[in-house]
């Protein structure tokens, strides 16, 4: 079995499912057992400064746009994660994942986030995506996905409006002119 890990997982046009149309996938683990990721691409309407009133934390700093809410999938959407590149400082719950990044899910690294603290760079998600054994492999087989390394810039940088264009791109791809059809030759 191939990994899919610290891959982006792009939603094809055919995408029946409408908690992944047009999702770009950043893909946290893969192993035999399954898949997890977190959609990278789905702003919420809630704001972190919403998010940190709902956890009790004060921030002392002014919070931007890079640290917005995203829906990180359809499963356990009251859970957070916290996709950042790795740092020195140790968080209480954080996985290390390939190509020097993290992700937590402790309440300290939103707490040193809004002190100034935490991570520069961050993607705050509620839930995740989730794939059984086998499940993520047969759908990229279908071609329910189209893959592509994923890269700091794409995880922190492009909007999020731009960020399923932007990682067809990568492939040389114009997703705006793929077909709706799926075939195999």
């Amino acid at each position: 079995m191939s990994s899919f890990a610290n891959q982006l997982l792009i939603a094809m046009p055919q995408m029946a499912d409408p908690a992944f149309y047009r999702t770009v996938t950043y893909v946290v683990e893969h192993t035999d057992d399954g898949a997890m990721g977190l959609i990278i691409n789905q702003p919420l309407s809630m704001s972190l400064a919403q998010l940190f009133d709902d956890l009790n934390i004060t921030p002392r700093v002014n919070i931007d746009a890079a640290h917005a809410v995203v829906c990180g999938g359809p499963v356990q959407t009251d859970t957070g994660f916290v996709l950042h590149p790795a740092t020195e400082r140790a968080w209480n719950a954080s996985l290390m994942l390939p190509d020097g990044l993290s992700m937590t899910t402790s309440k300290d690294v939103l707490e040193a986030i809004a002190t100034g603290t935490g991570p520069a760079r961050a993607l705050i998600a509620l839930g995740y995506a989730g794939w059984d054994a086998g499940q993520l492999e047969a759908e990229v087989a279908e071609n329910a996905w189209l893959t592509t390394p994923a890269t700091e810039s794409l995880l922190f940088e492009v909007p999020f409006a731009d960020r399923w264009q932007a990682a067809a791109r990568q492939l040389g791809i114009d997703v705006h002119l793929l077909s709706t059809q799926a075939g195999h030759a």
